[in-house]
């Protein structure tokens, strides 16, 4: 069979996936002090503007021990593994398919970072709907295989995609504005930095600033997200007036400190181990 280990978009798939795995692991009690953060109810949090990252933090560890601060982090390696990998590869293979070894300019890097999401955000969307379930504290699924069956036996297949449009919405912007922003940065280091050996920090610090701006644009979509997938009954438009109605536009913005630095350092990391290997391995990213 002509698709082996040898192809490249099978290449650009293990190295997106090893990336997304160490990425993972670390930042996973960023994401799951910002699914509770968001999910914070209205009568738990007198002066909304108090409760921030360090109190969740302190309030986990209290009830949860210190490894609470990766519960949901099964899910994650479910949902990052595959998903970061179909990303890599799909942007790999759309980027050797249109453009095949120039760098793209601003508008396709958009394009680009936008369609390599929008593939893997669908495909991997019902375990995104059960890893915030898992993160924010208020089901008690024992495994990412029983809560699936639990989902669909209560609730219907459907569930397990509720949030599609507001996860787009979050997800593809982020991705287009970011990739057109660190090829952007990238391609404005002078050229013996890019050849030097500080070139993978370099990187990184490029995938730093272009994950700031991209989660905070990107932020008001998270929050609706995370609504619409630990409230079931909850759809897009109804979570927007719930959340301004709750805690008005300030709402919308609630948990993007640990959002935005693990975003930004999953991102640049991810990127970083992912061009370093497929360089490595004779491939250019």
């Amino acid at each position: 069979m002509e698709l082996s280990l040898a192809h490249p978009a099978i290449k650009a798939f293990m190295c997106g996936s090893v990336s997304g795995t160490c990425s993972t692991l670390l930042f996973q009690p960023l994401d799951l002090v910002k699914t509770r953060l968001q999910t914070l109810q209205s009568g738990m949090q007198p002066g909304s503007g108090r409760v921030g990252m360090m109190t969740v933090v302190l309030s986990v560890v209290r009830t949860e021990r210190l490894l609470g601060l990766w519960k949901g982090v099964s899910p994650s390696f479910a949902r990052t593994i595959p998903g970061v990998g179909l990303y890599f590869s799909s942007y790999y293979s759309l980027k050797q398919h249109f453009l095949q070894d120039r760098s793209p300019g601003a508008a396709e890097a958009v394009l680009l970072g936008g369609s390599a999401r929008t593939v893997a955000g669908v495909f991997m969307l019902p375990v995104t709907v059960i890893k915030t379930r898992f993160e924010c504290g208020r089901y008690s699924y024992g495994s990412v295989t029983g809560a699936l069956r639990s989902v669909c036996r209560t609730e219907g297949p459907a569930a397990l995609f509720s949030g599609l449009m507001a996860t787009l919405l979050r997800d593809v912007p982020f991705s287009g504005i970011y990739v057109m922003l660190y090829s952007q940065a990238k391609a404005s280091l002078p050229k013996e930095v890019r050849s030097s050996a500080s070139a993978p920090l370099a990187n990184f610090s490029c995938g730093v600033v272009a994950g700031v701006l991209a989660s905070l644009i990107t932020q008001p979509a998270d929050v609706v997200k995370t609504h619409v997938q630990v409230n079931p009954q909850l759809r897009t438009a109804v979570a927007i007036r719930y959340i301004y109605k709750e805690h008005r536009l300030r709402g919308f913005f609630r948990g993007a400190v640990p959002r935005a630095l693990r975003r930004t350092l999953m991102a640049a990391m991810a990127w970083t181990v992912y061009e370093q290997m497929m360089t490595s391995i004779g491939l250019k990213s």
